[in-house]
């Protein structure tokens, strides 16, 4: 359990992805540029099973974009995409009307 201020902590907000391609020598991590309003940042995310990279091109999605930066395969991860996984299935959270990138989730 957290508390409310501890929750209030975790800036959620909508990306537009920018660009996406695969990784090399990784079968599941993709290298995203995502616009986040007043700034790009790169995220890594596992998701390469579950899409291709020229299906997340012009995706909005939410992210989580004040988590410490995380290496992965030598790349720096900025932010991290939000997604829902049930069983093999994976599906990222967007948002069920065009918004803005940089939008704040409330």
């Amino acid at each position: 359990m957290i508390n409310f201020e501890d929750f209030q902590k975790v800036d959620l907000r909508i990306a537009k992805i920018i660009s996406a391609e695969k990784i090399e020598g990784s079968d599941k991590l993709l290298k995203i540029e995502a616009d986040i309003g007043n700034e790009k940042k790169q995220i890594i995310a596992g998701i390469g099973k579950f899409y291709n990279p020229e299906e997340l091109v012009g995706k909005t999605a939410a992210v989580v974009v004040n988590l410490e930066p995380r290496e992965m395969m030598g790349l720096k991860s900025e932010a991290m995409l939000l997604a829902a996984k049930d069983g093999e299935n994976l599906t990222l959270l967007v948002p069920e009307k065009e918004i803005l990138p940089g939008t704040k989730l409330t």
